[in-house]
């Protein structure tokens, strides 16, 4: 019997809930030294001091909420489904009823012959895949235009929350830039001779250093993240398109500013939230994560309304 190795990936959606328990506990400790330990007592200091505190603390907890936002968007958000009893559409109008050529675009919709005809059928779902669809083992389920499954949001990504995890990676970068910039002073004086003009307890201390290393070191990690996600969208390709497909010539780069629009949709009031408006769901079907528009099929849009 062949050993199945996917079966372990269940486990992976235990391991995913005690990562959010991890993020909560990161941010409820870097929350502790930057308001609690530093910037919160100095708001009581007055003058020059105390706007600078105002200035963190305003900053801080603006960024914090939309990390939040954006990264429970991308928790509770279904990344998108394949639509039940969904079947490729086969393009038979242009046959002009000739029964043989209908009867051809019908054959190829068996699963004995998909790969040569290009429609993809899941049989591990037992139903045909969209185009851009891959199969998660840890989901269980085919994902519209997967990216990859995150044990971090304990989901996976995909055509509905890749936006929201986008921004949860923009106001991470920020917000743990915030951090670290802020604890820099505290964070020299923990290696100074006690000289300096801060006054800390040997506990907050620590727990200064401690926030500081660790907020700069998810600085520094997201921020490749973040790098690889902006060309990704720029060539409109995901993760796994990028590894396991030959995207040079790929057909759905139709343009960066369309590619932009196709993950963050087109109302610029909307680009920092992780939402869209119910126009741009109408009129931007590669929202949903089923119709892309191809480049043959844009290069010919402007020759058709001419």
């Amino acid at each position: 019997m062949a050993w199945n190795v996917f079966k372990f990936c269940t486990a992976l959606r235990a391991l995913g809930s005690i990562m959010i328990l991890i993020v909560i506990g990161i941010i409820g400790f870097t929350y502790y030294a930057v308001v609690v330990v530093n910037y919160g007592p100095a708001l009581l200091i007055g003058g020059v001091d105390s706007l600078l505190a105002l200035l963190v603390l305003a900053l801080f907890h603006f960024l914090l909420i939309m990390l939040l936002w954006s990264y429970f968007s991308v928790v509770v958000t279904d990344p998108g489904g394949v639509p039940t009893g969904w079947r490729p559409e086969l393009d038979i109008e242009k046959s002009d009823g000739n029964q043989a050529l209908i009867g051809e675009a019908n054959s190829s919709l068996s699963v004995e012959d998909s790969s040569s005809h290009g429609v993809r059928y899941c049989r591990k779902c037992n139903q045909y895949k969209p185009p851009r669809s891959h199969h998660c083992s840890v989901c269980g389920r085919c994902i519209l235009k997967m990216d990859h499954h995150c044990v971090w949001v304990v989901n996976c990504v995909g055509a509905m929350n890749y936006k929201s995890f986008l921004l949860f990676l923009f106001y991470t970068f920020l917000e743990t830039t915030v951090v670290a910039v802020s604890l820099l002073p505290v964070f020299l004086v923990f290696f100074s001779d006690g000289d300096g003009d801060i006054t800390v307890s040997p506990g907050s201390l620590a727990a200064s250093f401690v926030a500081f290393v660790l907020n700069i070191a998810f600085a520094l990690s997201v921020l490749g993240f973040l790098i690889m996600h902006i060309m990704l969208v720029a060539r409109n390709t995901t993760t796994i398109e990028a590894y396991e497909k030959h995207t040079v010539n790929w057909p759905y780069n139709v343009g960066r500013k369309t590619n932009f629009e196709q993950v963050f949709g087109s109302d610029k009031v909307y680009w920092f939230v992780p939402l869209y408006t119910e126009a741009d769901k109408r009129k931007l079907p590669a929202l949903g994560g089923l119709d892309f528009t191809s480049r043959s099929e844009s290069e010919t849009e402007p020759l058709q309304s001419l």
